[in-house]
Formats: structure tokens, sequence, C-alpha cells
């Protein structure tokens, strides 16, 4: 029976091997060839290092400006976290557990958001930006992408909120407790693991926004590292090896994070799935 339950699992298993190579070699390759220098990355682009070059690596850590990119990044994506799943608890809270008139049109223009694309948005954002001071500003990157990221958050939320027996709101309330009061002591901690999903979501797809930032920031202060891979990579288009490294260090925050907030993010995917 086993052999049998293997047997039919394998081409799962084959093409999770293949999936999983796909992204992995490519991240490898990168990393290989930020300890190459530019010469030997030309003569031999696929083998290992001749003389590994820690220079390309070390040299960018040791410049300010690439930790400044770091904090800016971080700063905005701890900031558009914060507001998306602070509004969206609020916003999930209502469309799950309150009964009103449009309750269901309203939410479908949550919905529609999710295929609203950010490059026709783009013109009046910017202008609305400089009519209201944001230009250069880190609120004029936090609340744009905290906007965008309501609809699917709200739809994650929601789902989740509906799964709580409405039994256990009706026993609070006979105790005395108003319905904020039941979000923030009871349906809070039991979203946690929905409450992390989405956080997860919104810190990564704001460290990866690229756009958005490189539209309000002339200033090179509040760079963020999306658009530090864009100007170094510029500066220094000659030189394969230093991209390279640039490249992967760019990476890192964003791997490590998502690798100790993995199980967070499947566990909470996972829990709006079955709960029931």
């Amino acid at each position: 029976m086993s052999d049998r339950k293997t047997g039919r699992n394998l081409p799962l298993h084959l093409v999770l091997v293949a999936v999983g190579a796909a992204m992995a070699v490519p991240l490898v390759y990168a990393v290989l060839s930020g300890f190459k220098t530019t010469d030997e990355l030309s003569r031999n682009p696929i083998g290992l290092p001749e003389s590994w070059v820690t220079s390309n690596y070390t040299d960018i850590l040791g410049t300010a400006a690439f930790w400044q990119l770091v904090g800016s990044s971080t700063l905005i994506a701890i900031g558009t976290t914060v507001v998306v799943v602070a509004v969206s608890a609020l916003a999930a809270f209502s469309f799950a557990r309150f009964a009103f008139r449009g309750r269901e049109v309203l939410f479908t223009l949550f919905t529609l958001g999710l295929m609203f694309p950010f490059a026709v948005a783009a013109l009046p954002l910017f202008l609305l930006l400089r009519q209201l001071g944001l230009l250069d500003n880190p609120l004029g990157v936090i609340l744009p992408q905290a906007a965008f990221g309501l609809p699917m958050t709200i739809v994650i939320l929601r789902g989740f909120f509906q799964q709580i027996p409405p039994e256990l709101e009706e026993a609070a309330t006979l105790d005395g407790c108003s319905p904020l009061a039941f979000f923030w002591r009871i349906l809070l901690p039991m979203a946690r693991p929905a409450l992390g999903t989405v956080s997860v979501l919104a810190v990564v797809a704001s460290w990866n926004n690229f756009f958005l930032p490189l539209l309000v920031f002339t200033d090179s202060t509040w760079w963020t590292i999306p658009i530090g891979v864009q100007q170094f990579q510029g500066q220094y288009s000659a030189e394969y090896a230093r991209v390279f490294a640039y490249l992967v260090l760019a990476m890192v925050p964003a791997l490590a994070f998502y690798s100790v907030a993995e199980r967070q993010l499947v566990g909470g995917l996972t829990a709006g799935a079955t709960k029931g």
C-alpha cells in the first residue's frame, strides 16, 4: 500500500524538485558569481570561483549607503505593515460580523481592487502626493502601499473572522463585552495565525516594491533597496561580479525574514483553510 502511494505521488515529487531547482539554481549562480572577478566570470561563467574574491561582498557591506537603503526599506516595510494590518483587521471584522445594507456590494468593491493595476494610478497618485506635500516623505510610500494592500488583506482576514463561532461572540456579549472589546480581547488573539500571514505578505510586498519609491523619492536619503540595486547596476554596469554580489546582499534580508516567518505564513494559510 505504501509503495503504491509512493508511486502515485512520484510525479508530484518530481514537479516539486524541478520547481525547487528552477528557483535555487539562479540564486546559487548569483552567489558564486559574486565571489569571482569580472574577467573570471566572462571566462568561466558556470564553474566554481578559482580564487574566492570576498571583497565584492565586504566592500558593499562596508559602505554606509547600503545600510541606509536597508534601514529605509525596513522602516517603510514596518510602517506599511502596521497600517495595512490595523485598518484591514477593523474592516474585515465589520464585513464578517456585522450585517448591514450594501455589505456585499462594498466588499465586492474592495475585492475589485485586486485587479486594479498600479500603473494606471501612477500619475493621479503622483499629483495627489505632490499636492499633499508627501513627495520625498516615507509616508508618501507607506500610505499608498497600505491602500493597495487592503484588498488582499481584507479578503484573507474576513474569511478567517467568519469562521469564528458566533456562539463565542454571543457568550461574550452576555458577559457585557462590547463589539470592540470582543474584537480586541478575543478575536485578535484567536486570529494571530492569519495576522501573521498578512503581515509577512505585506512586508515582502513592500520590500520588493520598486515603482512607487522611484515615483516618490527624488532625494537619495529615502531610497529603498530596489532603487539602490538599479543605481548600483548603472554605476558598475561593466563589473558584473560586483553587481551579482550587490543583488545577493539585497536579497538576503528578505530571504532571512521569509525563512524565519515561513512557519507562520504556512500555518496561517492552513488555519484559514481548515478551521471550522
